[in-house]
């Protein structure tokens, strides 16, 4: 078997695998999720500070 040069690897031309629109929209639909992941940590970790630093009554 003979291998063709340019063939295999990174060695050939790069070819478009989707379109920039829809490379746009799927980094801020990321973007939007890592900043929605974010705030429901912070809003959990201030919540249960809250709810430890109240005294419960018995």
């Amino acid at each position: 078997m003979k291998r063709w040069s340019g063939t295999a690897g990174f060695h050939g031309r790069p070819a478009p695998v989707a379109s920039s629109r829809l490379t746009n929209a799927i980094a801020a639909s990321l973007a939007l999720g890592a900043l929605t992941l974010c705030l429901v940590v912070a809003v959990t970790l201030l919540a249960s500070n809250i709810s430890m630093a109240t005294s419960i009554p018995a």
